[in-house]
């Protein structure tokens, strides 16, 4: 089964090469993607998060989801010392860093708990797989047409940050500045939920953020610094990548 919709403000697709796999397993898994985009979006005013922001919830009135999320933000926050932050001064409280991979992997769960045994489920390019090995191209930060390399998946996820889509959107929170030092950072972990997260994280650490990735326990990084190095860990799955180790 293949199916596409756009979600959160970008394509998913999901591809399940199992026998007998349930349709309705996949319009529940859209019908979540779809709650969450309501309820976790900054850019809808209706919105748990946006109402927050506002200041017409307070911290004992989150939903456990909310909480979740916002205990993960907090946890990178610490864990780069301030420079991923998603409460930026002069900017609405914004956790899509961390709601994207979140939720998507949480949509990952729900196929495995309906019987989905090998598929991909791609957002916007995120990829959390099961049942492999899956290729997955990594793009270029400098040409759309073109790959910078090519990993293999058996079951996991692979995120990547850059600022090719965006531009440069990612702010470093302790400067106030976007962070310029990274053209892209891909990262593969366990789940969506980490990969999506450390990504984000060691992009905004810039050029150090490289060696705190490859340092998290199940992350393997990818990376073209700003200077066009390309810096890998040594277990990252490439099928094809250049560069040095991490």
């Amino acid at each position: 089964m293949r199916r596409v919709e756009h979600v959160m403000g970008f394509p998913v697709s999901l591809r399940v090469d199992d026998e007998g796999f349930r349709e309705s397993v996949a319009d529940d898994l859209f019908a979540w993607l779809r709650e969450v985009d309501a309820r976790f979006s900054p850019f809808r005013e209706d919105s748990e998060v946006s109402r927050l922001d506002r200041g017409e919830l307070s911290p004992d009135r989150l939903s456990p989801e909310l909480t979740e999320i916002l205990g993960l933000c907090e946890r990178y926050r610490s864990a780069t010392g301030g420079a991923f932050d998603v409460r930026l001064p002069g900017r609405r409280l914004d956790p899509c860093a961390v709601v994207k991979g979140w939720s998507v992997q949480k949509g990952a769960d729900l196929l495995r708990a309906a019987g989905a045994r090998r598929f991909c489920l791609n957002a916007g390019g995120d990829v959390v797989a099961a049942g492999g090995p899956w290729r997955v191209g990594v793009r270029h930060p400098e040409h759309a047409d073109r790959l910078c390399t090519v990993l293999e998946l058996t079951d996991g996820a692979v995120a990547t940050s850059a600022r090719y889509e965006r531009g440069d959107h990612i702010i470093d929170g302790r400067t106030g500045r976007p962070a310029t030092g990274l053209l892209g950072l891909t990262v593969v972990a366990p789940t969506l939920t980490e990969a999506d997260a450390v990504a984000t994280a060691a992009f905004a650490l810039g050029a150090e953020g490289i060696a705190w990735a490859a340092a998290r326990p199940g992350c393997e990084v990818f990376a073209v610094r700003a200077d066009r190095r390309v810096v890998r860990s040594p277990g990252f799955p490439a099928t094809g990548a250049a560069g040095e180790a991490a």
